[in-house]
Order: structure tokens, then C-alpha cells, then sequence
């Protein structure tokens, strides 16, 4: 579902700052050699990524759910010299196109790849963190605000993305869609979960901006 025109969303994009150029590769060569390319942030949800990063200045940042790496790049540059930033994805085939263009970004040394299961990885490490992006498996979305709930401090921030799920989030619901059920109980969940205030951005395909009390 497109919740704007597509001529409204040209207009958005083309007065907000400009896609970095390794960002327009990283697309390019993402729609050429990836399935599902459209699962890539894009242009104008990663400019919205770089600026909250920005104004966040996050230490350490968390990423679940690495893809090609757009999104990783955009969280990087909010990060402070020696800051850092763990992204993790289950996908072992996409580690050297992810490493390729964190190089050619210039966060390379910032950007800590982790590949296997979040929710086993993510107890593992050791920093706590200011900024937190969520955007793997839908399904696991409540499993992973929680574990992640624990590596972070008062003032951190959560993002979840693909919160509006095409819009179906407001249609009938289908018995058989268990994906929806889960994603309309977790938005439910955040917002009255007292040990956070929450957002729901209309980004894309929705964007929830969670502080932690």
C-alpha cells in the first residue's frame, strides 16, 4: 500500500537532503544482485535514520537486521569518533556486500558485524546501548524489544520499522495472518508500556520512535 502518492513522495525526497552517493550504489547494485530489493531503507526513511542519529549522538547504536547495509550507514554517521555500532542479520551470503560498502562509507571501523540469531547475539554483548533499530523478522519483534530493553539506559531510544505493514494494520483481520496479529498486539504493547513513550511515525511503512524511562 502506498500511503502518499508517488508524486508527493518525489516532492519529499527532493527537499530533503540529498542520498549519498555510496547510498545510490549500495542501491544499485542491491536492486541488481539482491532478492527483494525493495526491503532496502531508501533515500528518504535513511536521510530521517542519519538526522535522529544525529541529534541522538549515540556511543554505541544496535541493528537488527543488517540486509545490504543502507541502513547501518545512515545510523553511522550520527556516531561520534569512537563510537560504535553492532548490526546483526541472519543472512550469512550478505556479510562481504554489507563490508564492501561500510568500507567504501567511511564507517567501516565503526560498523561491528554480527551474523546468527539476535536474540542468542544480542546477550552476548557487553555495551549498552543509545540507539536501537529493529527491522528482522516480524514475527520476532516482541522477543526483541524486550532483549534489547535490557542493553539500554534511561533516555535510549528504540526504533521499530515496518509497524503499518502495508497498510494491513488497519483492514480486516485474517484468521490465518498471524504476522499482522503480531505486529497489531506489539503496537498495542508500546504504546501503553509504561517503561517507554512511543511514537508512531508515518514513514514509510511506519516507523515507531520508543524512549526509554
Amino acid at each position: 500500500m502506498h500511503f502518499l502518492s508517488t508524486l508527493l513522495e518525489n516532492y519529499i525526497a527532493d527537499n530533503s537532503q540529498n542520498e549519498p552517493e555510496v547510498l545510490q550504489e549500495l542501491t544499485r547494485e542491491t536492486h541488481l544482485k539482491v532478492i527483494q530489493p525493495r526491503m532496502i531503507t531508501g533515500h528518504f526513511q535513511g536521510r530521517v535514520l542519519s538526522l535522529l542519529s544525529k541529534i541522538i549522538h549515540p556511543k554505541n547504536i544496535l541493528e537488527i537486521g543488517t540486509y545490504t547495509g543502507y541502513s547501518a550507514i545512515c545510523l553511522a554517521e550520527g556516531l561520534p569518533k569512537n563510537g560504535t555500532l553492532h548490526t546483526i542479520d541472519i543472512n550469512e551470503e550478505l556479510v562481504g556486500m554489507q563490508r564492501k560498502y561500510f568500507e567504501k562509507s567511511g564507517f567501516g571501523n565503526q560498523i561491528i558485524q554480527h551474523t546468527g540469531d539476535a536474540l542468542k547475539i544480542i546477550p552476548t554483548l557487553d555495551e549498552v546501548f543509545d540507539l536501537v533499530f529493529i527491522d528482522a523478522e516480524k514475527a520476532s519483534y516482541d522477543f526483541y524489544f524486550e532483549t534489547v530493553l535490557q542493553k539500554t539506559r534511561p533516555g535510549s531510544v528504540i526504533l521499530s520499522d515496518n509497524v503499518l505493514w502495508s497498510g494491513k494494520v488497519v483492514e480486516p483481520l485474517s484468521p490465518k495472518d498471524k504476522v499482522t496479529k503480531i505486529l497489531l498486539d506489539y503496537n498495542k504493547k508500546l504504546k501503553e508500556d509504561p517503561r517507554v513513550e512511543t511514537v508512531l511515525l508515518p514513514i514509510r511503512d511506519g516507523l515507531t520512535l520508543s524512549r526509554v524511562l
